[in-house]
């Protein structure tokens, strides 16, 4: 009878101790959110932002500088006989703020051609601020006759550009890659019989 009721004590004991671990388990994400924003120490819970109307969380980008903005332009060259351009002139962002923006492109030859896009920025020193997350530039296109194509530029404007840089020109030529472009001429070599002279 004794070994019976140590044996049920100890069964009750391990199932108090389960279902506490249960509990412990279900609101360690809550209490986990809580401590992190009071104690400041989770610095992706401090980026993240209620939302009431859904209910949840959604984070929040702290590298973006509010503070100003860079109005970037687009421009497209094509060299060849196709229409290339982007769909809207410029964009206005915030420095660490994640933009895309679409260029069309439309072979409008009677053969099919493979190009590729060079980009160029104005201001030069913008260049390395200027980060392209997904570019159609990064690789070559291959379109049939007549074909039309929507690529994307996913880009960021660093936060550690220059303050005096307001507007920033991305510039893309694109340029057909082994197109039929006429070698260049080999200059004849004059060269005279050669004479042996007997001894």
């Amino acid at each position: 009878m004794k070994l019976w009721s140590e044996n049920t004590s100890l069964k009750l004991k391990l199932s108090l101790v389960a279902l506490g671990m249960f509990g412990f388990g279900y609101a360690i994400v809550p209490l986990y959110r809580v401590f992190c924003d009071v104690t400041g120490i989770n610095v992706l819970a401090l980026g993240d932002r209620f939302i009431e109307s859904t209910g949840s969380y959604k984070p929040l980008n702290t590298q973006v500088d509010t503070s100003r903005t860079v109005t970037v332009e687009f421009d497209a060259n094509a060299r060849g006989p196709w229409r290339f351009k982007p769909e809207q002139s410029s964009l206005t962002v915030h420095p660490g703020e994640m933009a895309t923006v679409m260029y069309e492109f439309q072979n409008l030859q009677p053969r099919t051609i493979t190009a590729q896009a060079i980009p160029s920025y104005a201001p030069e020193q913008a260049g390395p601020n200027f980060q392209k997350v997904e570019c159609f530039c990064f690789k070559e296109h291959t379109l049939a006759p007549g074909e039309k194509k929507a690529w994307p530029v996913v880009f960021v404007v660093h936060p550690d550009l220059s303050t005096d840089v307001k507007t920033i020109t991305l510039s893309y030529t694109f340029f057909e890659v082994g197109g039929k472009t006429p070698p260049a001429p080999v200059a004849a070599l004059d060269v005279k019989p050669h004479r042996t002279i007997g001894l």
